[in-house]
């Protein structure tokens, strides 16, 4: 076959990306835009190599940054090319290095069977170093001492390095000494923490010129995808690997890069042709992904930052809906106007999956989950806290577990100081120690706390704990309480509301949650009515989350955070907050530097959407606990102002000016003029229907289809509906949010 057929073979792809196919010698960055098909042009230059007759598959490295990319980067290259395929290496920065040290961590004093440690592992090794040392854990927490060394390795600083560098600092000079201990406890181990997989390999090749020359020789065409995620270290890495044939190719897009938090160093892809002389550059600019309406949005908004290598994206796909701009009341009435939208699209013709709502923390997904769940949507949290995730609502669960089973010794150490009854965690330990050598459970040690010596000064302690807990196993074994009592009981007793309030940030929101909770278990109960036992709500419970974790394919709308949407696509994206101070956060908003990278994740957000965009602001927000009146995000303004669709506000509302000013704008299905007042608590939009529902009343849901009335609870201004559908099961809806008809 002659180089011009195979070449042919390449005929489907557009110009930019057979001109990066065909580059194959010497350094070439190519700047692939959101949704220009990088990962094809990847494939595809692997196959052209091989089919060229180049190098063989074992010379290839191909590197991406998770293994799910790995995995799917690796499948499309054997299905492209069938022989030698699995032959190329192509996987993760940690599972590269890894792979090397097996073979040749011996010259740095490790064996062959080395051990990983995971994050719980490495907070274990740090809480015992910290003792050691007489470190107090709260001037110096084990998270940040972790996040410290990190960020040296990811700066490839030693112990030492970080020692003189502290000088007469206090906090680095502890940092230090801990960093110091850590490595020489992990070596002792015969063990690395995930930091060192990359270190360790980069210090492999710089003591062992032989070893980094094998490698040198071995990999002739180098490829590494995400570059703009790369940190120093990597660089490092993958630089010297490339130093012999000098055939590195690297796909980025510098207006992606948004793991700054996560030493990330963008400069890594703006300097790319300066560190690797004579480097081609060819930038991916047509998008397959989105609408052109949608793409004219994000090249608005990412124009405005000035250090990027500049490019601008465009599509053959229609030029597609305006981005719809909704201006909300607070979070529950934006979250509301994201469920009926939801409700809505699916009733003509889409798929829950079809519908991805982002938010910049993920604080904002409590009140849009809560609206969610009443509304019937499915939905499913990527990447975040889901509600049964959270700390108060762990704690709440413990107790009830303990309840259930006071044996549970991973339960029962969550909160047997929780709130607080002076119990340490050394006595935990000791019990720990002395259930462990007669084969008790940590309960029945602490029951009989009086007959061992070691346990004598909290015996007093540990009593008040197990006459709690046995009072609260009477209760629930006696039948003369509903879940729901005893649930009420175990706040009650523990005084968990107060703790909250005294202990917890963010308290009014942590209220809310364990209110919640108190609601679900009221709804369980209605649900199962006589098999409504401790036992099998609990059992629900783990049964909801196990589904949800394993069923990724599940017809669900997804939330999560921007910066966990990065690499993803939906036909329909809601982005939440779009407020100065939440969306670019207030920390950034003084940093030039810092709103770059916000406004690279507002591009990222932007780009997700397929055909459809949302954008969704409110005039008052509770965060955290207190009300907001924050000005329209800035990103917003940034968008041209022709591409927007205002909907939720007057024609004479404003872009850019305070939700607290004196401005009119028409409140979400009401008529009256919105005048800015205090904020004292939730006020319900006026969605009034009209329509009044009785016990027995036929209805037709736009989604769900026809079903009978069951129940109907008045709740201020609306009802609470249980409607037995015919085809969806039985429901629980209010009535002024669902569309439905009275037959």
């Amino acid at each position: 076959m002659t180089q011009n057929d195979i070449k042919q073979q390449f005929s489907h792809m557009n110009d930019r990306q057979r001109e990066a196919v065909f580059a194959t010698e010497g350094p070439l960055l190519i700047l692939a835009g959101a949704g220009s098909g990088k990962t094809t042009v990847l494939v595809n230059r692997i196959a052209y190599i091989l089919q060229s007759g180049l190098c063989r598959p074992w010379n290839i490295l191909a590197i991406t940054f998770t293994n799910k990319a790995a995995g799917e980067l690796k499948e499309r290259i054997c299905n492209t090319v069938p022989e030698g395929g699995g032959d190329i290496w192509a996987a993760t920065f940690h599972s590269t290095c890894a792979r090397i040290l097996r073979r040749y961590g011996d010259r740095l004093g490790y064996s062959s069977h080395f051990t990983v440690y995971a994050t719980d592992d490495q907070k274990k090794l740090v809480k015992d170093i910290v003792k050691q040392l007489n470190i107090d854990e709260k001037q110096l927490p084990v998270k940040s001492i972790l996040s410290e060394i990190s960020k040296a390795k990811d700066k490839m600083i030693t112990p030492a390095e970080m020692l003189k560098n502290a000088e007469y600092d206090y906090r680095k000079v502890s940092v230090a000494k801990v960093y110091e201990i850590y490595q020489a406890r992990l070596k002792t181990a015969d063990a690395m923490d995930f930091d060192d997989l990359l270190c360790k390999t980069v210090e492999l090749f710089e003591q062992n010129p032989d070893i980094l020359g094998f490698y040198q020789n071995q990999f002739k065409y180098i490829m590494v995808d995400e570059y703009q995620d790369t940190n120093r270290v990597q660089y490092r890495f993958v630089s010297m690997l490339a130093e012999k044939y000098g055939n590195i190719c690297v796909v980025g897009d510098d207006d992606q890069s948004i793991y700054k938090f996560r030493g990330a160093t963008i400069e890594n892809i703006l300097s790319f042709e300066n560190t690797f002389k004579g480097a081609k550059i060819i930038r991916l600019e047509q998008n397959y992904r989105s609408t052109q309406n949608i793409l004219n949005a994000a090249n608005g908004v990412i124009s405005h930052n000035t250090v990027r290598k500049g490019k601008t994206l465009w599509t053959q796909n229609p030029e597609g809906e305006k981005i719809e701009l909704h201006t909300c009341e607070d979070e529950r009435d934006e979250a509301q106007f994201i469920a009926q939208t939801i409700t809505d699209g699916v009733s003509d013709g889409r798929k829950y999956s079809d519908f991805a709502i982002l938010y910049r923390t993920n604080a904002q997904s409590n009140a849009i989950e809560q609206t969610l769940s009443r509304s019937g949507i499915p939905h499913r949290i990527i990447g975040g806290h889901r509600f049964y995730d959270r700390e108060e609502i762990r704690d709440m669960i413990a107790y009830l577990q303990v309840v259930n089973n006071p044996h549970d010794d991973v339960r029962l150490s969550r909160i047997i100081n929780v709130p607080k009854r002076g119990i340490g965690a050394r006595t935990l330990q000791i019990a720990a120690e002395i259930g462990a050598g007669l084969g008790e459970s940590i309960f029945t040690v602490i029951k009989e706390a009086d007959s061992y010596p070691q346990l004598s000064r909290a015996a007093g302690k540990l009593k008040e704990f197990v006459s709690l807990i046995d009072g609260l196993i009477e209760a629930d074994e006696s039948g003369d309480y509903s879940l729901a009592e005893l649930y009420n009981l175990i706040l009650e007793h523990t005084n968990y509301e107060n703790y909250l309030r005294t202990e917890k940030e963010n308290a009014d929101v942590r209220i809310e949650n364990i209110e919640e909770l108190s609601s679900n278990i009221i709804k369980f109960e209605e649900d199962y009515g006589d098999d409504a036992d401790l036992s099998s709500f609990l059992e629900e419970i783990s049964l909801m989350t196990d589904i949800d974790n394993y069923d990724a394919d599940a017809d669900t709308c997804v939330m999560m955070t921007l910066h966990s949407a990065k690499g993803l696509e939906f036909p329909v994206v809601f982005i939440t907050g779009m407020e100065d101070g939440l969306f670019p956060s207030i920390a950034s908003m003084m940093n030039p530097e810092e709103i770059n990278e916000e406004r690279r994740l507002a591009y990222v957000g932007i780009t997700r959407a397929k055909q459809k965009l949302y954008l969704t602001k409110t005039r008052s927000r509770m965060l955290f606990g207190s009300t907001t009146y924050n000005k329209e995000s800035r990103f917003v303004t940034e968008i041209p102002d022709e591409l927007l669709e205002k909907t939720g506000e007057s024609s004479r509302f404003s872009r850019g000016a305070g939700f607290g000013g004196s401005v009119e704008a028409v409140s979400i299905g009401s008529k009256s003029p919105y005048a800015p007042k205090k904020f004292n608590a939730y006020q319900k939009p006026a969605v009034q229907t009209g329509v009044t529902y009785s016990v027995g009343d036929m209805v037709l849901h736009k989604v769900f289809g026809k079903g009978m009335v069951m129940s109907a609870e008045k709740m201020g201004n609306d009802t609470l509906l249980e409607i037995a559908f015919d085809k969806a099961g039985t429901k629980k809806l209010m009535a002024n949010f669902c569309k439905m008809e009275k037959l």
